[in-house]
């Protein structure tokens, strides 16, 4: 597949040209929101076996062999041209699809209510193919160690049909916030603790859960060596039943880092009690906060690459946002929100208000200026296709065991493409 920036005067049917297949072709595979107005910036996937590469300054067939790790006389050989030949700049060569990397994947979906909505349900059936576990959120922990359950409605149907892992996520939450007093309890009552974990065995078997997945966040400082036992003893009776753990971690750079999401989380100890992580790696740009990427990649990468000196890379989820936010300037923390947008979305507001897209390098992440109709001023940072692979390569180059996505419901029909692209995805 070709990752394709719009440029101006560019309509669907002469990119469609450039790279030998149909406008209707990309309109599909992309859901293309504006097919008849594309923004300048806007990117497409192509859906074309392998892809293109135009030759840049200072380049040489070595150099491109080695970026796109494929045999420089196999490069040599499809685009029929002599191995030691010059190459002028702009000149197009074909790159072959590689050799794919398995890869994990997890989509968490949120339903509120007492049911699932049809919308989230139809979001979960488009991932599910694409996954390797399907994580309703959440179980929430009760004092008492009873749960409160949220609706699943189809979803472990779904997960069925698609041979996802249907994951248990288990929350400290109490009336929408993490409680580190709920945390406490359940992790140094041992009577309580104990039904705990009862509870959640019995729930386990009576939905199909085969992984289950804690997501304590906010814990007071002083209970990290207390959940560390909890997690050791939790591991043990969830091997019984032939079950995988995991948990969710704050995304830390170092091991003594200060604050309270991060001072429970015990990056060394969970990475050899648990049998993978989910890295929060993402919310740098929040909705309570001023507009920036969402997860930017510098950030990112420092969060990680500390990451891999504690736990095996082998037992990492990358987390990865589905949505953007759309921020009316000026931005007054504590007083505004932003609101969520899906890339669609992003896309739709920039072809309805006719301004071009650009993209940070720095930051490999999407985003444009509008004003509405009022006359108020917008900023909007979200995901395409280019902030996607970036994630991708660096999945690739640090081993990790896959992505986790926060979250199902808000449409991103690139990244499925991609993924496919990029990743034999694991199913168990």
């Amino acid at each position: 597949m070709q990752i394709h920036v719009v440029r101006q005067n560019e309509t669907l049917f002469s990119i469609a040209q450039t790279f030998g297949t149909t406008a209707q072709d990309i309109i599909e595979a992309n859901e293309v929101p504006n097919p008849r107005n594309l923004v300048v910036g806007q990117t497409l996937v192509i859906p074309i076996a392998g892809s293109f590469y135009w030759v840049q300054p200072g380049d040489s067939l070595f150099s491109i062999a080695r970026k796109f790790n494929i045999p420089l006389a196999e490069l040599a050989r499809v685009n029929n041209i002599s191995p030691n030949q010059p190459l002028r700049t702009g000149f197009r060569l074909y790159i072959p699809t590689g050799k794919k990397e398995k890869a994990e994947f997890n989509g968490y979906v949120e339903p509120f209510g007492k049911t699932v909505p049809k919308n989230l349900e139809d979001s979960a059936r488009e991932a599910a193919p694409y996954l390797t576990y399907l994580a309703p959120f959440s179980f929430r922990a009760k004092r008492d160690g009873s749960l409160e359950e949220p609706p699943l409605g189809n979803l472990p149907s779904i997960a069925k049909a698609n041979k996802n892992v249907m994951m248990m996520v288990i929350t400290n939450q109490e009336e929408g916030q993490f409680s580190d007093e709920l945390g406490r309890i359940l992790l140094t009552n041992q009577n309580i603790q104990t039904q705990f974990l009862n509870n959640i065995v019995a729930t386990a078997k009576k939905y199909g859960f085969r992984d289950i997945h804690f997501d304590f966040e906010y814990l007071r400082p002083q209970d990290k060596e207390a959940y560390n036992q909890f997690l050791r003893r939790a591991k043990k009776r969830f091997s019984q039943e032939g079950w995988l753990m995991s948990t969710a971690l704050a995304p830390k750079t170092s091991a003594g880092q200060k604050g309270k999401w991060y001072e429970a989380h015990d990056y060394k100890a969970h990475g050899e009690i648990v049998d993978f992580v989910v890295i929060m790696t993402y919310e740098w740009g929040y909705s309570g906060g001023p507009p920036m990427a969402i997860s930017p990649i510098g950030p990112v990468r420092k969060v990680l690459d500390y990451a891999v000196t504690e736990i095996p890379p082998s037992k990492i989820l990358m987390g990865q946002n589905l949505y953007g936010y759309d921020w009316t300037l000026p931005f007054v923390p504590g007083r505004d929100t932003a609101k969520a947008v899906s890339p669609q979305q992003a896309i739709q507001l920039a072809a309805k208000y006719n301004v071009p897209i650009a993209y940070d390098q720095k930051d490999q992440a999407p985003h444009f200026d509008y004003q509405d109709e009022k006359g108020k001023k917008h900023k909007v940072w979200f995901e395409d296709a280019r902030s996607i692979q970036a994630k991708f390569d660096l999945i690739k180059e640090l081993k990790l065991r896959g992505m986790s996505y926060w979250k199902l419901g808000l449409s991103f029909p690139q990244n499925w493409l991609l993924i496919v692209e990029n990743f034999d995805v694991v199913k168990r």
